[in-house]
C-alpha cells in the first residue's frame, strides 16, 4: 500500500545511503535527484506516474512485494534497495521481456529500453517475438509503428492530460491490449491536432516524426522560441548539415514542454525552394497593375537579380528621392511582428528620423488596436495584467472572441487542464469552437451584440449586489456615470439583442463577480469590429467593478496573434507613440528621444496601416518600405489595398519569399526567416525572451539588421550597431520598463517579464496591484455605447462572414503554407458553414462554394461546421487562392483604427462549373 505523499521533507534510506525527499517526491524522483539511477520506462516528468511497466521497481525492507518506485512515496525512516538481486532480477526481465517485443531495427536513436538494456548489460533476448504490427503512415508528421510500442501509455496520458485532446485510448486485454486514436481509426484520419505530445512522450520511437529524422543524428541543437502565435514557446531546435531535422519543446515558463502542429513542424519553410536568396529589381517591361499577377508557380518572372550594392542603392534612392520632392510625409513604413524586437525598434527610429515621419505602423493595427487604446484610456497601460499561467490561480476563467485551440494552442492546454481541475470556465463567442467543449457555461451570442451582452452583464452584476464597493470606491472613478448609463441594459432589454437568455446572464454574472479570482482572455473577436474599443471598455469595466484585477489570478488578458506582436507595440512600431508608450505630440517625450536620437522629429502621430493605404490611393503617400508584412492578404478590402499598392512610385519589400505584396514591389531585399536570425522576443505575458540562431541564411539573404542599417545609412544616417546585444543596450535605455533586463541576464535566465525596472528586478508578471499608471493611480469607467457594425446583411447579402485562423496555418500563410506538414494537413482554402445551410444549397462537404460580398468573390471548399449558427460562415484568410479579405470592408473603429474583419455581409452560392473537391 502506497504511503500519502509526504508534506514535509523525510529521510530514507537507499541502497545504504541517507538520503532526504522533498514535499511530493516519489522513491524515483528523490533518487534521481541524488544521482541514483533505477531503470524506468512508463515514468516521465510532468506526467501522472502509471507504475505499469514495473522496470523500476525496488525492495523496501518489511514489505512482502516489490514496489514501483515511480508512484512509491517515501515515509521517514523507510529502508529502500534498488539494486539488490531480487529488485535487479526483476529490472532485468521486464526489460529483456519487452526487448522481445521489439522490431529488428530501431525507429530512433533515442530508444530508452534500449538504452537500460545497456545500462543493465542485458544480452539479446530469450524469448519470442510477437506477430508483426502493420505500420500507420496515414499522417503527415508523426510515423506510427505500434510494433514498437511497450504500451507505457506515455502517449495516452500525454495526450489527455497534458493536452487534454482525447484522441489516444487503450484498447482489448491481456495480450491484445494496444493503443488506439479513437475509434481504432488511422492517426491521420482520427481526431489528432498534430501537436506531437505522444511524440515526445514516446520511449521506444513507436510514435516518432514521419521521414526516419528521429534516426539522424543532429551535430548540433541550439534552444530558441516559436516563430508563430503570441504564448512564446521555448523549443530547441535540431539541425544537421544547416537544416533543421526536428523541433522538441523545451520547459519555458509559457510552455513547459509542449508544443503545438505549427511549433513542432512547422518548420521546413526556411528550406522552401521559393525562399528568397538574392536581391530582386523589377524589370523595366514588367509594370505593376492593381490585379495580383503574381504566378505562385514562377514567382520571380517580374525580377532581376542584383547585387546588394546596386539593389540597396535603387531602394534607398528611390526612398530618398521622393522625400526630397515632396516631404517627410510622403513616405510610408511597415514593419513587422514576426521580427525580433530589435529589427523592430530600429525600423520605426528609421521611419522616423531616415523619413522625417511617423508613418510607420505593423499588425497590431490589424488584432489588438481597440483592446490596447481601450487599455490605455482606462487603466494607463496597454499591456496584460496577468499571464497565462495564471489560470492555475484563478477560480472562474472567461474567454470570449478567442477559438483558444486554434490561435493559441498551448496557452489552450493549461486552460482545458484547469478546467479539467474544476475551474469554472465561461465560453463567449458567436461560433462554438473546440474550447467550448470544456466550458461550463457556453453562450452563443449574435454577431455583433457585444457590447449588448457585457453590458448586460455589468447590469446583473450591479443589480445583484455584487460590485466590489471598496474596489470601485478606492481605486476606479466615473462609477456613477458608468451605473446610470447601464440602467437600461437589463437582461431582459437585452436578451432578445444578443440571443441569451436574462437569467443565463444573470447566472454569469454572478459567478463571474463572486468568483475569489476570475480572469478574462479575450482575443479578435472582439476587437476587429467597429466597435472593438466599445466590445474592450465593456471588458475592462466589468472586471473594475467586480475588482478582479490587481491580484494573482484575476486581470485581463487580451491574447497577443502573433510571436512578437507585443514586443513590436512596445519598442514603438506604431504611429502615435516612441517605445514605451510615450505620445509623439507629447514635447517631453518627443525631448527625450530627440536627446537619444540625436535628430528633431515630427510632432504629430502618423497614419495607420490603413489610412497609408487610403492615401497610397490618392496619391499623398508616394514611398513605402514593408519589413516582413503582406498588407496585399491582410488589409482590408484587398482590391483597394492592391490598387494603392501598384499606383505607388516606389516600393521597397524586404521579405523571405515573394509574397502577394512583394510581387507589387519596385526592389526586394532578400532577408533572414526566424531561426536564422538572434534577438529578443516579448510574448503575450509581457515575457522578453532571446531566440538564438540556429542557421544560415541561404544565398546571398542577409540579417533584417543589416539591410535596416545598410538602408539607414543611405538615408544619411550613421548607424553603427555590431549586432542585436548592441540594439537592445539602446532599448533598454528608451524603456524604462526593460532596464533590468540585459542581455548577459536573458542568456543566463532566457525570459524574464517587465516591467523590470532594476537588474535586481525579478519581474513582474502581475500588475496594477496597488495603483494604475494614470494621474491619481486610479482606473477610469468609461461607458460603452450600443452600435451596430457598419455592414449589416440584407437581402442581397444575407450571410455573416466571419474571418480569422487556422490551427495549421498562420496569418497569411507565408510560411506555413510552404511548410510541408502544415500545408499537407490542410492544402485546400475552405469554407466553414452549418450543415442545415448546405443541405440548403444543395451542397456536400467538399464541394465548391462561392462567396460575394460588394467588394469581390471568392471560391473555397465547403465544410460543415455545427459550431456556427445558420446565416454565418467562416472563412481562413490564410489563402492566397482564395483571399478573404477580397470580401472584407476597410470601415474602421473610430478610436483605434482597427478594421472590422469579424463582420460583413456576403452571400453563398454554389460555386459555377464543376464542384468536386481536388481529393475527390
Amino acid at each position: 500500500m502506497s504511503a500519502l505523499p509526504a508534506t514535509a521533507p523525510v529521510s530514507f534510506t537507499l541502497d545504504g545511503r541517507t538520503l532526504e525527499a522533498l514535499p511530493g517526491e516519489t522513491l524515483l524522483q528523490a533518487a534521481r535527484r541524488h544521482g541514483v539511477e533505477i531503470p524506468h520506462l512508463c515514468h516521465q516528468d510532468g506526467l501522472r506516474a502509471d507504475g505499469n511497466c514495473r522496470a523500476c521497481v525496488v525492495e523496501i525492507e518489511g514489505e512482502r512485494v516489490l514496489a514501483p518506485s515511480c508512484c512509491r512515496a517515501p515515509t521517514e525512516g523507510m529502508v529502500v534497495h534498488s539494486a539488490t538481486g531480487r529488485a535487479r532480477r526483476a529490472q532485468r526481465l521486464v526489460l529483456e521481456l519487452l526487448a522481445s517485443d521489439m522490431p529488428e531495427a530501431p525507429y530512433t536513436l533515442h530508444n530508452e529500453l534500449d538504452q537500460w538494456r545497456r545500462k543493465l548489460e542485458l544480452g539479446p533476448p530469450r524469448f519470442p517475438a510477437r506477430p508483426d504490427v502493420a505500420a500507420d503512415a496515414s499522417h503527415p508528421a508523426i510515423a506510427v509503428r505500434l510494433d514498437a510500442c511497450i504500451q507505457c501509455t506515455r502517449c495516452l496520458r500525454a495526450c489527455r492530460e497534458t493536452q487534454a485532446n482525447d484522441v489516444i485510448g487503450y484498447a482489448a486485454r491481456g495480450s491484445q491490449a494496444h493503443i488506439v486514436f479513437d475509434l481504432g481509426d488511422p492517426m491521420g484520419t482520427s481526431s489528432c491536432v498534430g501537436c506531437g505530445e505522444c511524440v515526445q512522450a514516446c520511449p521506444t520511437g513507436a510514435l516518432a516524426p514521419a521521414g526516419g529524422v528521429a534516426l539522424e543524428a543532429p551535430d548540433r541543437s541550439v534552444d530558441s522560441v516559436c516563430p508563430y502565435c503570441g504564448v512564446g514557446c521555448q523549443l530547441t531546435y535540431h539541425v544537421k548539415d544547416n537544416r533543421i531535422l526536428q523541433v522538441t519543446g523545451r520547459d519555458g515558463p509559457a510552455n513547459h514542454g509542449r508544443l503545438c502542429v505549427k511549433g513542432r513542424y512547422g518548420f521546413d519553410y526556411v528550406h522552401h525552394r521559393h525562399r528568397l536568396t538574392k536581391p530582386l529589381i523589377r524589370r523595366a517591361d514588367a509594370p505593376r497593375t492593381p490585379e495580383l499577377g503574381l504566378d505562385h508557380d514562377d514567382p520571380f518572372r517580374d525580377f532581376r537579380e542584383a547585387g546588394w550594392e546596386e539593389a540597396l542603392a535603387f531602394a534607398a534612392g528611390g526612398l530618398k528621392a521622393i522625400r526630397d520632392r515632396h516631404g517627410p510625409k510622403a513616405l510610408a513604413g511597415f514593419g513587422s511582428a514576426k521580427g525580433s524586437n530589435e529589427e523592430a525598434y530600429l525600423f520605426q527610429k528609421l521611419v522616423r528620423t531616415g523619413f522625417g515621419s511617423n508613418n510607420v505602423d505593423h499588425c497590431t493595427r490589424l488584432c489588438h488596436a481597440s483592446s490596447v487604446a481601450a487599455l490605455l484610456e482606462m487603466i494607463g497601460s496597454g499591456a496584460v495584467s496577468n499571464p497565462v499561467a495564471d489560470v492555475a490561480e484563478a477560480d472562474v476563467i472567461v474567454i470570449i472572441g478567442s477559438n483558444t485551440t486554434d490561435n493559441h494552442p498551448v496557452a489552450a492546454t493549461f486552460i482545458k487542464n484547469a478546467a479539467r481541475a474544476g475551474k469554472t470556465l465561461i465560453v463567449m463567442d458567436p461560433r462554438r469552437t473546440a474550447i467550448a467543449r470544456h466550458a461550463r457555461h457556453f453562450l452563443q451570442f449574435r454577431p455583433d451584440s457585444d457590447v449588448a451582452l457585457l453590458n448586460a452583464l455589468m447590469q446583473a452584476v450591479i443589480e445583484q449586489g455584487l460590485v466590489d464597493e471598496a474596489f470601485v470606491r478606492e481605486r476606479t472613478e466615473e462609477y456613477a456615470a458608468l451605473k446610470a448609463h447601464l440602467a437600461a441594459f437589463t437582461p431582459e432589454a437585452m436578451a432578445p439583442v444578443c440571443g441569451i437568455d436574462a437569467d443565463t446572464i444573470r447566472e454569469v454574472a454572478r459567478v463571474y463577480a463572486s468568483a475569489p479570482n476570475a480572469i478574462i482572455f479575450w482575443g479578435m473577436g472582439v476587437s476587429q469590429h467597429v466597435h472593438g474599443t466599445d466590445n474592450s471598455r465593456a471588458l475592462i469595466s466589468l472586471a473594475l467593478i467586480s475588482g478582479q484585477i490587481g491580484r494573482p489570478g484575476t486581470g485581463l488578458h487580451p491574447l497577443r496573434g502573433q510571436n512578437n506582436v507585443q514586443g513590436a507595440s512596445d519598442v514603438g512600431l506604431i504611429p502615435m507613440v516612441f517605445p514605451d508608450y510615450q505620445r509623439v505630440d507629447n514635447p517631453e517625450a518627443r525631448a527625450r528621444f530627440e536627446a537619444l536620437w540625436g535628430t528633431a522629429l515630427d510632432p504629430e502621430p502618423g497614419l495607420t496601416v490603413v489610412e497609408i493605404m487610403h492615401a497610397a490611393k490618392a496619391g499623398e503617400i508616394r514611398g513605402m518600405y514593408v519589413m516582413g508584412e503582406n498588407p496585399a492578404m491582410s488589409d482590408p478590402d484587398l482590391a483597394h489595398a492592391r490598387a494603392a499598392l501598384a499606383g505607388l512610385e516606389h516600393l521597397v519589400v524586404q521579405e523571405i519569399f515573394m509574397t502577394e505584396t512583394a510581387w507589387y514591389a519596385d526592389v526586394i531585399l532578400p532577408a533572414s526567416a526566424f531561426p536564422e536570425k538572434s534577438g529578443t522576443f516579448t510574448n503575450t505575458d509581457r515575457r522578453v525572451q532571446l531566440g538564438r540562431a540556429a542557421l544560415d541564411p541561404p544565398g546571398a539573404a542577409r540579417q533584417d539588421l543589416w539591410i535596416v542599417q545598410e538602408m539607414a545609412r543611405r538615408l544619411g544616417l550613421d548607424w553603427n550597431y555590431d549586432g542585436p546585444a548592441s540594439v537592445f543596450a539602446e532599448l533598454r535605455r528608451a524603456m524604462p520598463s526593460i532596464a533590468g533586463i540585459s542581455w548577459e541576464r536573458l542568456e543566463r535566465e532566457d525570459a524574464v517579464t517587465y516591467p523590470c525596472p532594476s537588474e535586481a528586478d525579478p519581474g513582474q508578471p502581475v500588475i496594477f496591484t496597488e495603483e494604475f499608471p494614470r494621474p491619481g493611480g486610479r482606473a477610469r469607467l468609461v461607458p460603452a455605447p450600443l452600435r451596430n457594425a457598419a455592414e449589416l446583411p440584407d437581402g442581397d447579402y444575407p450571410w455573416v462572414l466571419i474571418t480569422g485562423r487556422q490551427l495549421e496555418h498562420w496569418h497569411t500563410g507565408a510560411m506555413t503554407r510552404r511548410a510541408t506538414v502544415l500545408d499537407a494537413i490542410e492544402p485546400f482554402p475552405v469554407a466553414s458553414l452549418h450543415p442545415e445551410e448546405l443541405e440548403r444549397l444543395g451542397l456536400r462537404p467538399g464541394e465548391a462554394v462561392t462567396l460575394r460580398s460588394r467588394r469581390g468573390a471568392v471560391t473555397a471548399f465547403a465544410r460543415a461546421d455545427r459550431g456556427l449558427s445558420p446565416g454565418q460562415v467562416f472563412l481562413p484568410f490564410c489563402y492566397h487562392e482564395a483571399a478573404a479579405n477580397l470580401l472584407t470592408h476597410d470601415f474602421l473603429d473610430p478610436v483605434a483604427k482597427i478594421p472590422e474583419f469579424k463582420f460583413c455581409a456576403v452571400r453563398v452560392e454554389p460555386a459555377p462549373g464543376p464542384n468536386a473537391h481536388p481529393d475527390g
